[in-house]
């Protein structure tokens, strides 16, 4: 019987076997590894943002406000990316913005997604009333627009990178839930989850050995596109003034900023909401690349 149990078992590969294949595969995607690419180079920026800023964020210089794209004040300063009214380095708090937006980004989508294989595979697996109560406060969660939720929530708990995480995950776990939780009903009626159960193995390893690591690729491919998706909610939050603090360079605030000076001095928000654009756009890139290569449906060479 443990023979024919192991023989039922999914193949297993190495994980370095896995990554090379992904590596392959992903380099014979064009649109995924071109997000790849920007991706990367958004992290990287932000994490030596020190070393790669051009100047300090904050500083502010009255007498080189607004100081366009490309331009050399009298003072000997060159501003890339042009200078807001208070005269701060638009490039420099660009690169810094990324930290808060990559930030608020993967650690919301973290916890919702540990939150969600959490619920998913127990609620999905051993069912009962504790499903049903879970399931019907998802139901309502879904209710509620994201956007009006997440105001609500800013609004009641403060600004702040905090609090701003805890106000998207609070919701943004119920996708990843009802993911789970369907891919959990339909795993565990398989016959290698059957075949475990036959040599006696109980529901902790089940789950643990069997069920989550046929039930995760599809997590993560949901996880890699909602990335983005936080990242527009943070930036849309911290327009209105409630994502966070102002002493922080957020790429929300700064297009909110640019407003007043919008037809004078279109780079101060032009330039930060194209920044959105081209990460939300790379991520998003990526991810659909992500979905096909971890599609079981497709041939892995």
């Amino acid at each position: 019987m443990a023979q024919a149990a192991a023989l039922t078992l999914p193949p297993q590969r190495s994980p370095a076997a896995g990554l090379l294949a992904f590596t392959r595969r992903l380099g014979r995607h064009p649109t995924a590894a071109a997000g790849g690419v920007v991706l990367a180079a958004v992290i990287l920026a932000a994490v030596l943002a020190p070393l790669v800023a051009p100047a300090d964020p904050n500083a502010a210089s009255l007498s080189e406000r607004l100081a366009a794209p490309g331009s050399v004040t009298a003072e000997g300063r060159r501003f890339v990316f042009g200078s807001d009214q208070l005269g701060r380095d638009i490039l420099s708090r660009t690169i810094y913005g990324a930290r808060v937006s990559l930030a608020v980004g993967v650690l919301s989508v973290g916890a919702s997604l540990a939150v969600g294989l959490l619920l998913g595979t127990m609620t999905g697996f051993f069912r009962g009333p504790v499903d049903v109560v879970v399931s019907r406060f998802a139901d309502v969660l879904l209710g509620f627009p994201y956007l009006i939720f997440a105001i609500g929530a800013m609004a009641v708990i403060g600004p702040g990178v905090g609090n701003l995480i805890i106000a998207l995950a609070f919701k943004g776990w119920v996708e990843f839930f009802r993911l789970v939780r369907g891919e959990t009903l339909v795993q565990q009626t398989r016959e290698y989850v059957e075949a475990a159960r036959a040599v006696g193995a109980g529901a902790p390893r089940i789950i643990r050995r069997h069920i989550v690591p046929n039930i995760i690729h599809t997590s993560l491919v949901l996880a890699t596109l909602r990335i983005g998706y936080f990242i527009v909610l943070e930036a849309s939050l911290s327009f209105l003034g409630l994502g966070v603090p102002p002493r922080l360079p957020a790429w929300g605030s700064m297009v909110a900023d640019g407003r007043e000076v919008l037809l004078t001095a279109w780079w101060v928000s032009t330039l930060p909401g194209l920044a959105i654009v081209a990460l939300v756009l790379a991520i998003n890139l990526f991810g659909e690349g992500v979905r096909d290569i971890l599609d079981p449906r497709l041939k892995v060479d």
